[in-house]
């Protein structure tokens, strides 16, 4: 299920660095942790929908090197945005 454009636009609000900003890290680890959300409630009511499970598999991946990458250039932006979305406990 994807993301509604008002959903999408409050997201990248919250985590914008600069006026225009779609595409950093941080929006696009934002966006990736509501639609790994998302597609985990969906897992819950249909186990065995294993097409949607390898999409989420490959999201957690992208979230995953985008959160390495973050860390290793500015490892205070890795920390805010961890912090903000509540993932590493």
């Amino acid at each position: 299920m994807a993301l509604t454009v008002e959903r999408k636009n409050e997201i990248i609000e919250k985590f914008k660095t600069h006026e225009n900003d779609t595409g950093s890290p941080e929006v696009q680890i934002a966006i990736l942790t509501e639609q790994i959300t998302t597609l985990n409630d969906h897992l819950r009511t249909h186990k065995k929908d294993h097409h949607s499970r390898r999409g989420l598999l490959k999201m957690v991946g992208q979230r995953r090197n985008l959160l390495t990458y973050l860390r290793n250039k500015d490892v205070t932006r890795y920390r805010q945005v961890v912090d903000a979305l509540g993932l590493r406990r």
